[in-house]
């Protein structure tokens, strides 16, 4: 199918923008793993040392024995596969007077990451343990205030490092806290900056960012990323000319996995 919309008369050699949704889920994963990772089907191994158990020392008594400290494994399954192939015609590129190959390939890059982003929420979503699930109504900035507050209860109840707490908020809950100067001070250049990367402010030791893309649409997710790990690769990426077509063409594969490796820091809340 050829860009034939692409003409001098009616169009600029600009091309329009897509309004997009704000991609913030990789904020509550680390990356620690991604360089191990070469196909789809790859497993990574993450280890976990027990705790030694302290004992009291007393002078010129032996110690105990040496204790043989257990290590449990999870896997991280590199599982997701995602392509693309398109092609664009000769015709069309003069036609067009723009880089189309190179805003085409922009676009195949943000429609991966929307992928992953859609798919590590989901995967927060289904790992939090059912005591840190939540249902709640917030009518006032006070109500998503306290519910920051609870949130915040269950992260220290659970030792979760404060330093990288980190909350996603639908629009309705953002409205809310944009009515409340605990949460952000609006209108500063510094203030803006953050509004357009999705992140909204600070609150009760979260983090605050805006999205559109949690399940069910109005769902509260709280985490850290040293409870869950991602890793992706772009394995393939060809140029040619197809064999029965004047144009160029690109064609790619993504794959990617990703494992919560510690529940309890995710908590969720049901709006």
């Amino acid at each position: 199918m050829s860009i034939s919309s692409f003409i001098p008369t009616l169009w600029e050699a600009r091309l329009l923008h897509h309004l997009d949704n704000v991609l913030v889920a990789r904020h509550f994963f680390n990356q620690d793993y991604e360089g191990l990772i070469k196909d789809q089907g790859d497993t990574v191994r993450l280890t976990q040392i027990a705790r030694p158990t302290l004992f009291d020392y007393a002078r010129n008594q032996d110690m105990p024995m040496p204790e043989d400290l257990e290590t449990v494994s999870q896997e991280l399954v590199i599982g997701q596969a995602k392509g693309f192939n398109f092609q664009i015609d000769d015709i069309d590129k003069v036609q067009a007077r723009s880089e189309l190959l190179d805003a085409a390939m922009e676009r195949a890059a943000y429609e991966l990451s929307a992928e992953e982003d859609a798919y590590l929420f989901n995967l927060l979503y289904e790992a939090a343990p059912a005591e840190n699930r939540l249902v709640r109504s917030a009518d006032s900035p006070d109500d998503m205030y306290n519910l920051l507050i609870e949130l915040r209860t269950i992260m220290v109840k659970n030792n979760v490092p404060a330093q990288g707490r980190a909350v996603a908020l639908p629009p309705e809950a953002v409205g809310l806290i944009l009515r409340d100067p605990r949460f952000i001070e609006t209108g500063s250049d510094k203030a803006e900056r953050r509004l357009a990367h999705g992140l909204v402010g600070r609150a009760a030791g979260f983090d605050l960012y805006e999205v559109n893309n949690t399940p069910g649409g109005n769902t509260i997710i709280a985490g850290h990323a040293m409870g869950a790990t991602f890793a992706s690769q772009i394995v393939q990426t060809q140029a040619y000319r197809p064999e029965r077509r004047f144009g160029d063409a690109v064609k790619g594969l993504s794959v990617y996995g990703a494992k919560v490796t510690r529940p309890n820091t995710v908590a969720i809340v049901e709006m």
